[in-house]
């Protein structure tokens, strides 16, 4: 993360999100195979850049992903329920023999690049194959949530995606909706009271208003079919 730029998100009490710093916003599409199994990402249309813009957060807004005051006619509850205890300090770890996963479950945001292969803790437990480990290591990377997090067996350091700062725009086309905003580079979030969420490489911030671990997605935009309108997306 570039130390010399001011980036942050500010989430405003019943509101939106506050970005400033000049953050690059873009739509980030997953792309599944033919039994909807996601595969890889990629990036859709950029956002006009702007050093602050407002994200809507209640998922009124007609002018998606911007805030468009919608929050404060329909009286939008954003109260957080999420905590701020440290990943580390709530992760449950499966351990392998090249490699150790940490998971949160309550993080997950439905973004399923885990489920590949028998999924990513059997991977983790058959580390000692350099292509199950390596298939590990891409599938929590794909995690946009920071749910999943490999550990490397010697060092017990993370090994993670490489990320500029930077926020994405989910769009999941397998199941037709919109998914969370993926914030990623070490951005810091702070809290409508004032306090500041862990400072992470990746998380993924609710858009939908349905989440019950606010400020953080838990995959209740599908269950809602949640859309920010481009449908051009979700064909």
């Amino acid at each position: 993360m570039d130390q010399g730029k001011n980036y942050k998100i500010k989430i405003l009490k019943d509101g939106p999100y506050i970005v400033t710093g000049n953050i690059p916003l873009a739509k980030e599409i997953i792309i599944t195979d033919g039994r909807g199994t996601p595969i890889k990402w990629v990036k859709g249309n950029d956002c006009p850049l702007q050093d602050t813009y407002a994200l809507c957060r209640c998922g009124r807004s007609k002018n998606k992903p911007y805030c468009d005051g919608t929050h404060t006619d329909i009286k939008f509850d954003g109260t957080e329920t999420a905590g701020k205890v440290k990943f580390s300090e709530q992760a449950t770890i499966t351990k392998g023999p090249n490699l150790d996963l940490a998971d949160v479950e309550k993080l997950c945001a439905s973004a399923r690049f885990c489920h590949k292969a028998g999924g990513t803790w059997r991977l983790t437990e058959k580390s000692d194959n350099p292509k199950l480990m390596a298939l590990a290591i891409e599938e929590a990377a794909n995690c946009p949530a920071g749910r999943l997090v490999i550990l490397d067996k010697k060092t017990g350091k993370p090994i993670e995606p490489d990320f500029e700062p930077s926020i994405s725009l989910v769009e999941d086309p397998w199941v037709k909706v919109s998914g969370p905003i993926w914030v990623k580079g070490y951005i810091p979030i702070e809290s409508a009271d004032g306090g500041e969420y862990e400072i992470r490489n990746r998380v993924t911030l609710c858009r939908c208003s349905a989440s019950n671990n606010k400020p953080f997605c838990d995959g209740n935009h599908i269950l809602i079919n949640f859309s920010d309108g481009d449908k051009s997306l979700n064909k």
